[in-house]
């Protein structure tokens, strides 16, 4: 019953969380101690749960009990499958504050939102080039390697990355997908479509940290960044030579 009265009468001496039910207390408390029971008898990696411990040995064995009603693709995570459902539905629910746009996954905001504040944690081990994503390294480390993996059944053209086949197919198609709901325009792309609705509403979410210009679009930024930093260098080249004219 404290499930539909909401009530929580076992609390965390840690951290104040509240639970409904003694076990989970106990089963939470042990976040704080580190203590991890439950071991895979494959690769030996260590859960506070049971049931986390059951989830990762579908790792191994390549179970995927949980499977989409609608395209018939396989989970080994109800989670996971409950995410894939939104691809169908078109279910958005996790937001952007700063731009806006929604994903139906929270890791995919966590990513996007790096785009905003021009955090890169992911670095070429080759070149030392950093990426706000995972999967941006994963298809720039392809331009070193030459690996092109996605190939169009059309024309045979490959790309490193499949968001570039992707985009690519449309030009076979000609389909146009996502619409303006202002003005009409359509878009083979939704990020294109997204781009273009800043030119309704004016916003402009990228900023720029040194000057603090904002862009529609990520790609200005980038551009004006590299001419914002060469204009600095510029000005202080300026600064010391006219310094040294003075004392001379």
């Amino acid at each position: 019953m404290r499930i539909h009265s909401g009530v929580r009468p076992y609390a965390c001496a840690t951290c104040g969380k509240a639970f409904s039910e003694s076990g989970t207390l106990t089963t939470h408390m042990l976040t704080h101690t580190g203590f991890r029971p439950y071991a895979c008898t494959t690769c030996g990696k260590a859960f506070t749960t049971n049931s986390d411990m059951t989830r990762h040995m579908r790792i191994h064995s390549g179970d995927r009990p949980h499977a989409c009603t609608t395209c018939g693709k396989a989970f080994s995570e109800s989670s996971t499958l409950a995410s894939h459902m939104r691809i169908h539905t078109g279910v958005r629910p996790y937001a952007c504050t700063t731009c806006g746009k929604a994903f139906s996954r929270s890791g995919s905001l966590t990513e996007h939102t790096r785009t905003h504040f021009g955090v890169r944690p992911f670095a070429c081990t080759i070149c030392g080039k950093a990426f706000s994503y995972c999967s941006n390294l994963a298809g720039h480390m392809r331009t070193h390697t030459g690996d092109r993996p996605y190939a169009c059944t059309t024309c045979g053209k490959a790309f490193s990355r499949s968001s570039s086949l992707t985009k690519h197919m449309s030009t076979h198609s000609g389909d146009r997908p996502f619409a303006c709901t202002i003005c009409g325009k359509t878009f083979a792309r939704s990020d294109t479509l997204a781009v273009h609705m800043c030119t309704h509403t004016g916003v402009r979410p990228y900023a720029c940290t040194t000057c603090g210009k904002a862009f529609s679009t990520s790609g200005g930024l980038t551009r004006h960044r590299n001419l914002c930093i060469f204009e600095i260098h510029l000005d202080l080249a300026c600064v010391v030579l006219t310094m040294g004219v003075t004392q001379t």
